[in-house]
């Protein structure tokens, strides 16, 4: 996103207008009409030159706290970011080009991942690298199945 754009006025406020122009009452509904589109791309629909990806990041965190569906947040950015930086699925060779692909992925979901979250989104990291999924996953949502055993929901 170029320029400040983003930042300048109430952004909230703006994102949520956006939102409800398109016919969704919640950020979290507008996402989950578009499961596999970077934080990004979804910032791009909303509003090109005046909302950022991390602003979506952050609403879309704020929704998933007041409904206690922050593991779900979790799952859902890495659907997210895989798909966008992996898009072609696990690769069938882990050789170093694709480790360092895979790993970067991992690393940015852990950056992306609230404190509550990240020694979870560690052991998962680990857990894919240490098993690895059939070549070609890709998860299409957050409530893909292997996604939820490795980050089954624990909140009420």
């Amino acid at each position: 996103m170029s320029g400040g754009h983003a930042w300048q006025g109430n952004w909230v406020v703006r994102l949520y207008e956006r939102v409800r122009e398109r016919g969704y009452d919640s950020l979290t509904a507008f996402a989950d009409a578009r499961p596999t589109a970077s934080l990004v791309a979804l910032a791009k629909e909303l509003g090109k030159d005046d909302v950022a990806g991390v602003q979506v990041l952050r609403g879309l965190l704020a929704e998933a706290e007041r409904r206690k569906q922050v593991t779900r947040f979790v799952r859902d950015v890495f659907v997210r970011l895989w798909s966008d930086e992996v898009p072609n699925g696990w690769p069938a060779v882990l050789d170093d080009a694709n480790r360092v692909k895979v790993a970067m992925m991992l690393g940015s979901w852990f950056a992306y991942t609230p404190e509550t979250h990240k020694e979870r989104v560690d052991q998962a990291s680990d857990a894919l690298m240490a098993t690895p999924p059939p070549p070609g996953w890709r998860p299409l949502g957050p409530d893909d199945e292997l996604l939820r055993t490795l980050l089954p929901d624990e909140e009420a």
